[in-house]
């Protein structure tokens, strides 16, 4: 599989990951967790239509979306339509038409809070940068897959500035736009080649820098809780290795993740009663109960996007069983396993899921995610050749290794260790600080050792 057409399954793994995600969790959306097992089991196998008296999704089918997919339609196709930028009052616009078309179809899946909160300001005249001030809760995080598609994950700074862009008029706050930078890191590493544990460590670098951006709110702090909520999931499924395993190592008195704590902590008393020789089901389970009661599961960006970050650190292999695990946990699990689909399909892509759960949603809700992926990722190339053609390379940092174009061929700086990829995939490990390779026609990359990109050149 070249590099091209891997993007492009990638991408429409995304995409219809987010649609899959959305589709299982509208009928135990904002449930409880004991009312989902006591309705489903522990663990949700298939999409089910919305019980009877539901408070938001009554009546509707099996394989029906919600909100979560229906918002990113309407942003990818303002991204396509102004190649990769986002207008922010048509942003607005497009959204309260969006709230009236549901009305009028008799929803009751409407605009969240900060979402409408943001867009009253904005029509009474408020700036822009001022309507989403006091936006805190995933709506920005849950629509932004598209945006991750059409930006490459190797600058890093302009995923994060493109996120501002499309988020700031009703998410306007640093923890807001954490959440949604660390989906759209994810998903466009993802895209890029990334796996799981790759996308979820560019997603925290993400979130690091997305959260100085907006305004400052009080909440927990959306990267660190990506890292405590991966490694403890990768620990109740029996993962060694994972960030929150080198976290207990610390040995500061009083740290909650060192092994010698004193076990009154709610986290180490759930992890020293997880079934460790048990099944399966029971890992599962425990899981679930723990992102439901530890990393929370409520519209708040630094629950929900932990949790779905949580999800995917527990079975990284399986977008299709994290994203049933994500909609059973109960809360916001429809926005949780959106977000937990959109990046496992970008990094496993389309045949990750069922071929019936993806002509399930895309039949119930007249969707076509491939034509959509394929616009989105025309506007990922056209960006990547603007930076050829000006002769620009891009570095994932601003210290970081940068890989040219000089006289016809590739010269790697400062990045000693570093390994060339190119359109084939591997081809040498830098040695030095500034070597040549033959100069080779097609987009290059210099990966680190556990293939995240540090640099790109076309």
């Amino acid at each position: 599989m070249t590099t091209e057409s891997r993007a492009t399954e990638r991408a429409a793994g995304a995409l219809y990951g987010l649609a899959i995600g959305d589709a299982l969790g509208m009928p135990t959306q904002s449930l409880p967790r004991p009312q989902i097992v006591a309705s489903y089991g522990p663990l949700l196998q298939t999409f089910e239509p919305a019980p009877p008296g539901h408070p938001l999704a009554a009546g509707r089918p099996v394989g029906a979306v919600t909100d979560d997919t229906e918002q990113a339609i309407l942003l990818a196709r303002l991204v396509i339509d102004q190649g990769g930028k986002v207008d922010a009052a048509e942003l607005a616009r497009q959204l309260v038409g969006w709230e009236e078309s549901m009305r009028a179809r008799g929803s009751l899946d409407l605009l969240g809070p900060s979402t409408k909160r943001a867009i009253g300001a904005l029509l009474a005249g408020v700036d822009v940068d001022q309507a989403g001030r006091s936006g805190v809760t995933n709506g920005a995080a849950m629509r932004i897959t598209p945006v991750a598609i059409a930006a490459p994950s190797a600058d890093l700074d302009g995923l994060v500035d493109r996120v501002v862009e499309a988020s700031r008029a009703t998410h306007n706050t640093g923890v807001a736009l954490a959440g949604a930078a660390a989906v759209a890191a994810a998903v466009s590493a993802g895209l890029d080649g990334a796996a799981v544990p790759d996308a979820s460590r560019l997603a925290v670098a993400a979130a690091q820098r997305a959260a100085r951006r907006g305004h400052w709110v009080a909440a927990a702090d959306v990267a660190a809780r990506i890292t405590w909520a991966t490694g403890l999931a990768a620990d109740l499924a029996g993962r060694p290795g994972g960030p929150y395993a080198r976290a207990a190592s610390r040995t500061e008195p009083g740290n909650p993740l060192n092994p010698a704590f004193n076990g009154t902590q709610p986290a180490q008393r759930h992890i020293e009663r997880v079934p460790h020789r048990g099944g399966s089901a029971d890992r599962v389970a425990w899981l679930i109960d723990t992102v439901y009661t530890l990393v929370g599961t409520s519209l708040a960006t630094q629950e929900s996007v932990p949790a779905a970050f949580a999800v995917l650190a527990a079975c990284p292999d399986d977008p299709w069983l994290a994203c049933r695990i994500a909609a059973s946990l109960g809360g916001d699990c429809d926005t949780i396993a959106a977000m937990t689909g959109a990046i496992g399909g970008a990094c496993h892509g389309l045949a990750a899921f069922p071929e019936s759960a993806r002509a399930t949603v895309a039949e119930v809700n007249d969707l076509h995610l491939d034509q959509l992926a394929a616009d989105l990722l025309a506007v990922r190339y056209a960006a990547v050749a603007g930076l050829a053609a000006g002769r620009v390379a891009v570095s994932a940092g601003r210290q970081g290794p940068v890989l040219l174009r000089v006289d016809g061929e590739l010269v790697a700086c400062d990045a000693d260790g570093a390994v060339l990829t190119g359109p084939d995939g591997p081809k040498s490990r830098v040695r030095g600080d500034l070597v040549s390779f033959a100069g080779d026609e097609g987009h290059h990359r210099l990966v680190d050792p556990s293939g995240a990109t540090l640099a790109i050149t076309s």
